[in-house]
């Protein structure tokens, strides 16, 4: 190879091994919000009146922190996702069946 070539060749893959260390950006928004559904869950007893999507969103919650802590973000991202979601399900079921059972919320 000239050595032309050569250097084109290490440019190029000095290049691409600098492109795939780019990394996605931390969840921060999505953490606070997963985090603030969860204590919005405790705040109405959901581990009580709906521990099946308590469970779930605690779980989830669980695994996005040891991903977010390991940097891998978008598997964490969507984890803190699906923690918020199971987390309002959880809310909203302990609401309504406090509110049928006539509990003070």
């Amino acid at each position: 190879m000239s050595k032309r070539r050569l250097n084109q060749v290490f440019i190029f893959t000095f290049l691409l091994v600098l492109w795939s260390c780019v990394t996605v950006p931390p969840p921060n928004e999505e953490y606070t919000l997963a985090k603030i559904a969860l204590d919005s869950a405790r705040a109405v007893q959901s581990a009580r009146y709906s521990p099946g999507y308590w469970h779930q969103a605690e779980e989830f919650f669980r695994r996005a922190k040891i991903l977010y802590s390991e940097r891998e973000f978008e598997e964490a991202r969507n984890f803190f996702v699906n923690a918020r979601l199971a987390a309002e399900k959880a809310e909203n079921s302990a609401r309504l069946l406090r509110q049928k059972n006539g509990d003070v919320l």
